[in-house]
């Protein structure tokens, strides 16, 4: 039973917490937070009396929210600032969203006043209608005017405007094919492309691999990246991919050998005491003990070893001004190492994750080329983080 007051009491703060938060928000004019609220409480059992409060908010906060966006929209008609519709816009939109937000809890009851709540809806798809074609003209004007300007930020803010164009008024006139202009001349274009100024061979896929943008998932709304010219194209940027060392290391086997001493146990044993006797329960049985057993093992173990470091620099060039912009340093190490073991002696004095090391044999080591290549999936990691703290619509 006390679990059950208990349970209630902390219902009943929490909803009272909630009526006290949406009455702030009330008192400091985000109606449409607290519209939200009420709303959502009275989703269900809105017919309760403890959800009157929600319904007496709702009512007030709708009010006052439709009187605050009449008088807006007054003196916005007033102005008649064409960069001002876009705003007009949104306004109507908020009172027709608002609306059919409360539509399906009507009707409300305010019972101590024995009435209905009262929400005063109004008709407002023809203002609607009127204001989305005026901004859709509007944008699409503008629109056109910045793209025949000759400024890349021109074009995206082109490309904005076209594609909200879009979302509230989708396949109106030319508009598809606006974006695709807007996307196409405020992007910046650029080319990739490795240098392999070593002595040494660059496996063709590593390169590929480095050049293979679509692996990067850098997700650049701006920048578009080319490992090849393109005809029809003028690019903006270049990065250069200089491979400058490769440091291979010899082929090593390393030998040692060493002794494993541990103590296991070996079945059991029956327990004597110091004058030589089987030591007895209180049940009359012999008492039995582990068995202790000390083992050793020696072990021939052999190391295969091989490294591989490659060094490069990134380089940012300007394409425009042939300027070299900013440069970084990468290095990438890759290392092959294979370990097995034969031992004399028993096995399990050796550490148990050891044992697996038994059962392996010697392998062949890895070509210079392939060394090259794997070392190129650490590189490949790099070469993204650099591209990702420097790209150019920073």
């Amino acid at each position: 039973m006390k679990k059950i007051i208990t349970i209630l009491i902390i219902s009943l703060l929490v909803s009272n917490c909630a009526v006290k938060h949406t009455q702030k928000l009330v008192y400091s004019g985000d109606y449409d937070n607290a519209i939200t609220i009420a709303v959502s409480s009275l989703a269900s059992n809105k017919d309760k009396k403890s959800k009157q409060e929600y319904v007496l908010l709702l009512e007030e906060a709708f009010a006052k929210a439709k009187e605050r966006d009449l008088n807006s929209i007054s003196l916005l008609e007033k102005e008649a600032n064409p960069t001002q519709i876009e705003r007009l816009y949104e306004i109507y939109v908020g009172l027709n969203n608002r609306q059919e937000k409360i539509k399906p809890l009507l009707p409300l009851q305010i019972i101590n006043q024995n009435r209905e709540a009262v929400f005063q809806f109004d008709d407002y798809n023809e203002k609607l209608v009127g204001t989305k074609n005026a901004l859709s003209n509007y944008l699409l004007d503008n629109a056109k005017a910045l793209l025949k300007k000759n400024n890349k930020k021109d074009y995206r803010k082109a490309f904005d405007d076209l594609y909200y164009l879009n979302r509230i008024n989708p396949n109106f006139k030319e508009v598809n094919e606006l974006l695709n202009e807007a996307k196409f001349k405020g992007s910046d274009y650029v080319v990739v492309s490795t240098k392999n100024e070593t002595n040494m061979i660059i496996p063709a896929r590593l390169q590929s691999d480095l050049l293979d943008f679509n692996t990067y998932g850098l997700n650049d709304k701006w920048t578009v990246y080319h490992n090849l010219e393109q005809n029809g194209i003028t690019y903006d940027y270049g990065i250069s991919i200089r491979f400058r060392d490769v440091f291979i290391s010899p082929e090593q086997i390393k030998e040692r050998e060493f002794i494993k001493e541990r103590r296991i146990k070996d079945g059991q044993k029956k327990l004597i005491d110091a004058n030589g006797k089987e030591v007895i329960d209180e049940k009359g049985k012999v008492v039995f003990v582990d068995n202790l057993k000390d083992i050793t093992v020696r072990i021939n173990e052999f190391r295969q070893f091989k490294s591989c470091q490659i060094e490069a620099k990134v380089e940012y060039s300007n394409w425009k001004t042939n300027e070299l912009l900013q440069s970084f340093p990468l290095r990438s190490e890759f290392i092959f190492e294979h370990v097995y073991a034969n031992y004399k002696g028993d096995r399990r004095a050796a550490e148990d994750n050891y044992y697996s090391v038994f059962d392996k044999r010697s392998i062949p080591f890895p070509t210079n080329e392939q060394m090259i290549y794997d070392t190129g999936e650490d590189l490949k990691q790099k070469l993204k983080s650099i591209l990702s703290r420097n790209n150019f619509d920073k």
